[in-house]
């Protein structure tokens, strides 16, 4: 232990010297300032001091400046006169230490916290349109000129992002299915309206609930990967390694990502609507007694493809937002680890508001389409 306190008297031992930096950080960040009481002169009492020399010096005035920061008084006590002298030195001529750098920053109000957030919200609300455009001008680009586009890429995405999702999106969608029929068939067998549970499910399902569920969870699931794996590729540099040698990250990492879930998702979507309906006519048919060849012959009677392409038609939007979203917050990331894992939690948080916003806008603009 290099520092020991007393209330408000803290006494150095041992060597303050460049070797035991690590140790001398420590009992400075273990000092409890609760306890010192500012009002009063806190002492710092160096009779037990071995040796100390620059850098020991410059934790002692760093951790001076601490105390002096929250208008406090130092006092030392009992240092050898070469020792004041050297801290003395260190304290004047160190241009890094600046004790009202040191002074816990007054804390924001609640305006001018919610000023600071609705500006950096506007930063991010500018920087992902202008994200947006580069984007749709490169990806213009590939589509005048099929040859640019990195097929190979662009189906590996498809198989990552596509087939290997098919098995989660089945299995949800179809409890959803069954979920959806008995919570309503509950109702309509009070009625013995048990027929009219083909409605709720496939009108329900097709037109809504399969293409919202089915992009929710390629977002959770997709876009986080997407946001991981080019955040992971900016923090070792290898985005900046493209740009060294003339490639477009955007051409390269983007295109194909927004491409693929432009084919992935609606081709998910038939799929979890089959799984949906599927999962529907096995309650109608334990709990409703509606069969399943009653449940099919039904399904053209009270729906048109109208509801279908009413549910696809939104899904390349969906899947645009999703790839869009995690390449812009994986190009986001800076520093480490952390910073990779805080801008996934962000994208796919962005990803599902902002898909369950577009569904909500483009149910009110097709409320007119007959079902």
């Amino acid at each position: 232990m290099m520092l020991t306190q007393d209330k408000n008297q803290l006494t150095l031992q041992g060597d303050w010297t460049i070797a035991n930096t690590a140790a001398i950080e420590k009992s400075i960040a273990n000092v409890n300032f609760s306890n010192i009481d500012l009002k009063q002169p806190v002492e710092i009492n160096g009779d037990a001091l071995v040796a100390m020399d620059t850098s020991g010096a410059y934790w002692m005035s760093k951790f001076k400046c601490q105390i002096e920061a929250q208008q406090g008084t130092v006092q030392l006590v009992k240092f050898h006169d070469e020792i004041s002298t050297l801290v003395e030195f260190i304290t004047e001529r160190t241009d890094k230490i600046k004790c009202e750098d040191l002074a816990p920053a007054p804390k924001d109000s609640f305006f001018t916290s919610a000023g600071k957030l609705a500006y950096d919200v506007k930063g991010q609300f500018y920087n992902f349109f202008d994200f947006i455009g580069r984007v749709s001008i490169v990806m213009g680009k590939n589509l005048a000129n099929p040859m640019k586009i990195r097929w190979k890429a662009l189906w590996a995405n498809v198989q990552t992002g596509g087939v290997q999702a098919l098995f989660i999106i089945g299995l949800l969608n179809f409890l959803i299915g069954i979920v959806i029929a008995y919570q309503g068939g509950a109702l309509l067998k009070q009625y013995g309206a048990n027929i009219f549970v083909v409605e709720l499910i496939s009108i329900s399902m097709l037109r809504e609930l399969a293409p919202l569920m089915t992009a929710i969870i390629v977002a959770g699931r997709t876009g986080s990967a997407i946001a991981a794996q080019i955040g992971t590729m900016v923090v070792n540099e290898e985005v900046d390694a493209l740009k060294t040698i003339g490639i477009n990250p955007l051409d390269q990492l983007v295109i194909p990502k927004a491409l693929a879930l432009v084919i992935a998702l609606p081709l998910l979507t038939v799929f979890a609507d089959i799984c949906s309906i599927f999962g529907g006519m096995v309650l109608a048919n334990n709990y409703l007694d509606v069969s399943f060849t009653v449940f099919l012959d039904r399904i053209p009677e009270v729906m048109t493809v109208n509801t279908l392409i009413v549910g696809l038609a939104k899904t390349p939007i969906f899947a645009l937002i999703i790839a869009l979203t995690g390449c812009y917050q994986g190009f986001r990331v800076k520093g480490g680890a952390d910073s990779v894992g805080k801008q996934t939690t962000v994208s796919v948080v962005q990803a599902i508001f902002l898909v369950i916003i577009c569904d909500a806008i483009f149910s009110i603009i097709t409320r007119n389409v007959p079902i």
